[in-house]
């Protein structure tokens, strides 16, 4: 069955690779350990996704890969796993694309095997030590190769491998279990440890953080400020680009486009050149027409005025054909909506003394528990994974039933639960617009649903395709507009900026802050939690604390946490 499904993500990424056609040529030199190709061109069953651009990627810089959902971002990164585009063979790729397939192997084991790439670096080393020559560039290879067969070492792998799992959230107990007891989340972190361990010459690293809590999120932030060779990652947390990237790549209007820093810097160095841009833009366009009106006026006049007139339109030719400024063309801007839900009177929901596990003789994952939540509640619920973050919203949803004690609700509460299996209760042959008139049958006319869709950031042709044939993120924007016409007036969100973009996050973020009820959020984006949580409470150790602080202030402790557990970890970022 796992080697059917394995075959079956097999053949859907080798379609996926015969619908696109990449062309590119490398401008770099061929030994060189930059990356640079012009002329690149990518295109997905006939849509063009990037034209006549650049690809420059130079060693030693970790770049940041963003723009809107759909526009093709992991269909680039793919392309470049793939060696679409033509990448010197010296430069290896690893590419994660997915998890671990289930096995009778451990985790330490999965991620120990992938140490057969030794031998590949010691027959490279003995090429170079054996060519004539002593180019600085060659030498600096060699000394680089060594460095690696050195990082490689046997003894010291199995005490890396195991270090990188247990900065995932994997205890010495989890390492040696079999991978066929893991969930799907588990085994990307497995997959996520092999890619660490190899530390490839280029990594290409799509949404790392989807299956991670907070805790290995700042793990794996401080480890890939570490990364010295080329690093390409794609990710949804501005807070996550900030800490890891030296450089932003902006997929936008068909073209690649560099910046300098991190993203909140790409963000400042951005808006300062569009609005220099639009100077320009203005500046031209009223110089266009000032020439035109004088042409227009005295083309036909004196022979002194007739000449001036032909003299601009020398200057208007010239113009024109040096290429004039191009306006502006601003990413569209989202909208969500949460409706209206109307004032309940305290206190919607009551937990009274209540304590919960899974099993009759299974751990407790929460004892005595006793606090009320209400419509002005705002809080993110943060800990590590398994501690109950998600068993508690299920315990108040009334999805799980508590082992002692007692939940009180509102008579009239209605809650909202967004979670990452939502999707999976999608029914995929319907289009949006089919499947949220079968959901609510009392909105009879079809123009009013497409509008309440709309609200979401689904529009057009992607109203009335059939949800299969949507990506990830749009499919996630038709679960927001189901679960928001149910009318919540409390919203429970567990993970839910996994598939979104970062605009689309910050436009959840208003919905959110502008929402009349109540909200409890599970998420490991800090950027969010910042921007919609007034408290801060932590899951840890069978009970939950209000954190004195904001999720800043968390994140910083966590940190301190992780240099206390693993020393070597601050070594390496200092030497960076």
């Amino acid at each position: 069955e796992v080697d059917a499904l394995t075959k079956e993500l097999e053949d859907f990424e080798l379609k996926k690779a015969a619908a696109r056609a990449v062309t590119g040529v490398l401008a770099s030199h061929p030994n060189s350990t930059d990356v640079h190709i012009i002329n690149l061109s990518l295109t997905f069953h006939g849509q063009e996704l990037l034209s006549d651009t650049k690809l420059e990627l130079n060693s030693g810089r970790r770049y940041g890969l963003i723009g809107l959902n759909g526009i093709g971002k992991s269909m680039l990164l793919s392309a470049i796993g793939k060696r679409e585009v033509p990448i010197p063979e010296h430069i290896d790729i690893y590419h994660l694309t997915r998890e671990m397939p289930p096995s009778d192997k451990t985790p330490l084991q999965c991620v120990m095997e992938v140490d057969t790439e030794r031998a590949m670096l010691e027959r490279e080393a003995e090429r170079l030590a054996h060519e004539d020559g002593s180019l600085s560039a060659e030498c600096e290879k060699l000394l680089e190769l060594y460095e690696r067969l050195e990082e490689l070492d046997a003894d010291k792998a199995e005490a890396r491998a195991s270090r990188i799992l247990h900065g995932l959230g994997f205890t010495p107990a989890m390492q040696r279990k079999k991978l066929k007891d893991f969930s799907g989340g588990w085994r990307m972190r497995v997959a996520l440890a092999r890619a660490l361990f190899i530390r490839p010459f280029m990594l290409l690293l799509d949404e790392p953080t989807n299956h991670l809590d907070l805790d290995a999120c700042v793990w794996l932030e401080e480890e890939l400020k570490t990364f010295k060779r080329i690093l390409v990652l794609i990710s949804h947390s501005q807070d996550f680009l900030n800490g890891v990237c030296t450089n932003i790549i902006h997929m936008h209007n068909r073209k690649l486009k560099y910046y300098t820093g991190n993203y909140d810097q790409y963000v400042k160095t951005r808006l300062e050149l569009e609005e220099n841009q639009m100077k320009r833009f203005h500046w031209e366009q009223d110089q266009i027409a000032h020439m035109k009106n004088y042409i227009a006026r005295f083309g036909h006049g004196s022979a002194k005025l007739a000449r001036q007139a032909q003299s601009k339109e020398k200057t208007l030719q010239k113009m024109m054909a040096s290429g004039l400024t191009e306006r502006v063309v601003n990413d569209k801007t989202l909208s969500f909506y949460f409706p209206p839900c109307g004032k309940i009177p305290p206190p919607v929901i009551m937990v009274q003394n209540v304590s919960f596990r899974y099993t009759k003789d299974g751990p407790w994952i929460y004892n005595n528990l006793e606090f009320g939540i209400d419509l002005d509640t705002r809080v993110a619920l943060v800990g590590p994974n398994g501690a109950g973050k998600s068993t508690l919203l299920k315990l108040l949803t009334g999805e799980l039933l508590p082992t002692d004690g007692m939940i009180r609700k509102h008579s009239h509460v209605k809650i909202g639960r967004y979670h990452q299996h939502l999707q999976e209760q999608l029914d995929l042959d319907l289009s949006p617009l089919e499947y949220m008139l079968k959901c609510y049958p009392e909105i009879k006319e079809k123009e009013e649903m497409r509008k309440i869709i709309g609200r979401y950031g689904l529009t057009g042709k992607q109203q009335v395709s059939p949800i299969r044939n949507l990506s990830d993120g749009q499919k996630c924007r038709v679960c927001f507009a189901w679960l928001a016409w149910q009318n919540p007036h409390m919203l429970f969100l567990d993970e839910p900026t996994n598939h979104l973009d970062i605009e689309t996050i910050d436009a959840l973020a208003d919905a959110i802050n502008e929402f009349e009820g109540g909200m409890m959020l599970v998420s490991h984006d800090f950027r969010l939690i910042q921007q919609v949580a007034q408290e801060i409470w932590v899951c840890e150790k069978q009970t939950i604390t209000k954190w004195q602080g904001d999720i800043l202030a968390y994140k910083e402790h966590l940190k301190s946490k992780l240099v206390d557990e693993d020393p070597q970890l601050t070594k390496r970022t200092h030497n960076v």
